[in-house]
């Protein structure tokens, strides 16, 4: 497997940064998530180890597609503001944020997130984790992966967003993830 660390090892439209938030900062944001509503993820009727909460936008995988939910806490819009300059949009363009909580053992099998969503700005908190990629070329998979550490940033666009599949094998740690998305088609 390929380890990504230098930026021509990169898929086209990956971007990694580590540090992205401060200490102090990321600990604030910790803190402040306490306080939300997260709930066992579901998925057709399957539950997951993980547990979520968003706000802007919510996708319903049980069939009902993408809908409106509850905006975004203060100390989420702070974030959001740092995520759109490590993006290089304006914070108003990051609609949607998911939040995810890794317990040990919980993991996020192999997927592209759902059309309906565009660019993609995750953020890590407390626990480093493996990132991994795929795509299928001919009749093999390229693969590649890399070390999320907390408080870094990492941006899916262009052909690392539609064309490579994304997944994390299950923690051996608390972590969470705050995941930021534009949506890309008008709803």
């Amino acid at each position: 497997m390929l380890n990504i660390f230098g930026a021509s090892d990169l898929p086209e439209g990956f971007r990694y940064a580590p540090d992205m938030l401060s200490a102090a900062d990321a600990a604030a944001v910790v803190k402040d998530k306490q306080t939300l509503p997260f709930k066992q993820f579901e998925f057709h009727g399957f539950f997951g180890k993980r547990r979520v909460v968003s706000f802007g936008w919510r996708y319903d995988f049980n069939g009902g597609g993408l809908q409106r939910t509850d905006d975004m806490p203060d100390f989420l819009l702070r974030v959001r503001k740092h995520a759109a300059a490590f993006a290089e949009i304006t914070a108003d363009d990051l609609q949607q944020v998911l939040l995810t909580e890794y317990r040990p053992g919980a993991m996020i099998g192999w997927h592209k997130d759902r059309s309906v969503f565009g660019d993609i700005i995750g953020i890590s908190f407390l626990a480093p984790c493996n990132f991994r990629l795929r795509r299928k070329v001919a009749d093999r998979w390229a693969r590649a992966s890399l070390t999320l550490e907390p408080r870094s940033f990492y941006l899916l666009r262009g052909a690392a967003r539609t064309q490579w599949e994304h997944s994390i094998p299950a923690v051996s740690d608390l972590r969470y993830s705050i995941t930021f998305r534009n949506i890309a088609l008008a709803s």
